[in-house]
């Protein structure tokens, strides 16, 4: 049984998935309470599901791009839960999540999340080789930096204010995502770190790291 975790945002997932089906899945909006609301809900899942901590055999967390204090949270719990139970601990990659969910294109994609300040924080995909492959590393900009950037047609998905949509949609290049593929879901998390599980490219749990946003700064787009 994995348990798939997110807190790279306020957008905040949790899903059990035991390698066949997704058996509970749940997603919400915290306002930076994560110290409050991850572990009870982690807790109240397993009890809905009739399990307990020592019936998981694999963790998985997102490891950003994304905020500090949500990230370092998620973190100590994927890592408290596989130090304790001596479990591997699958870490993901923010944006891959969103970008793993997307449909195959004939167009770049530009998977995004909030930065804070009016910035975001996005990473550039091509489809290739039957799934979506990031181009060079994750960068923050503002909605004017990237718009200068996007030329050509280009899918854009991820975490965008209803402001922020408004704006994108008067531009003929930008292709959005529905909202409902803007979500990040743990669920897919946990699909992804299946993948990872049955390939064998496992790493020890204190190997697995944050990538926090304030390291992306000054970074191009």
């Amino acid at each position: 049984m994995l348990l798939s975790v997110d807190t790279s945002t306020n957008t905040t997932g949790i899903a059990l998935h035991d390698g066949k089906r997704v058996l509970c899945e749940i997603v919400w909006r915290n306002q930076a309470r994560h110290t409050v609301e991850l572990a009870p809900e982690v807790a109240l899942m397993l009890r809905r599901n009739q399990l307990k901590a020592v019936d998981l055999t694999v963790l998985a967390v997102a490891t950003g791009p994304g905020s500090y204090t949500g990230l370092r949270i998620g973190m100590a719990l994927a890592k408290g839960l596989a130090l304790a139970h001596s479990l591997p601990l699958v870490g993901i990659p923010t944006l891959d999540i969103l970008a793993y969910a997307q449909p195959s294109l004939q167009m770049p994609m530009l998977a995004v999340i909030q930065a804070g300040r009016k910035r975001l924080a996005g990473g550039w995909y091509e489809w290739q080789r039957g799934a979506w492959r990031r181009k060079g590393s994750e960068a923050t900009f503002t909605l004017q930096e990237m718009l200068e950037r996007l030329e050509d047609p280009t899918y854009v998905c991820g975490e965008l204010t209803a402001e922020q949509r408004d704006v994108l949609e008067e531009y003929k290049a930008v292709h959005l995502a529905p909202p409902a593929l803007c979500v990040r879901r743990p669920a897919v998390l946990a699909d992804m770190a299946w993948e990872r599980v049955r390939s064998g490219k496992l790493k020890e749990p204190a190997s697995v790291v944050p990538t926090y946003l304030g390291a992306l700064s000054g970074k191009p787009v």
